[in-house]
């Protein structure tokens, strides 16, 4: 599956810990930068697929359950520390769930909102993945 758990580096201080996300991190041009939060419980985001946008996700605070389908497989991935990212490259349906009181869920773009690169409809983005 198209998709891959990124170690950001962290730097400890008695003061408090910094993590930066530079292109070196994240392997695109950085074209948009949003983030979920105030989700409530038992509520869902996502459940969409993208043609080219490829985004990277992380958990600044609490956690949730992103579950990422490439039409053959289907895995859950908690994220829950801030210095770990999910990179999702395009193809690749996701749904994110299960988010803790406080979670905040930043997303890293590579392109800016297209409404034409979205499949919404999970029967629509099988057909797609078999095509691919």
């Amino acid at each position: 599956m198209n998709i891959q758990i990124i170690e950001i580096p962290k730097i400890e201080e008695p003061r408090g810990n910094i993590s930066v996300i530079e292109n070196d991190i994240v392997p695109y041009e950085i074209k948009r930068v949003y983030y979920l939060y105030d989700v409530p419980s038992g509520s869902e985001r996502g459940g969409h697929a993208h043609k080219n946008l490829k985004q990277f996700l992380i958990a600044l605070s609490g956690s949730f359950d992103v579950i990422v389908n490439d039409g053959k497989e289907k895995k859950t991935i908690c994220l829950n520390k801030p210095n770990y990212g999910l990179l999702i490259n395009s193809g690749i349906w996701r749904e994110l769930n299960n988010f803790s009181s406080g979670s905040v869920c930043l997303v890293i773009a590579s392109e800016v909102y297209i409404e034409e690169d979205y499949i919404r409809d999970f029967e629509e983005f099988k057909i797609y993945a078999s095509h691919k």
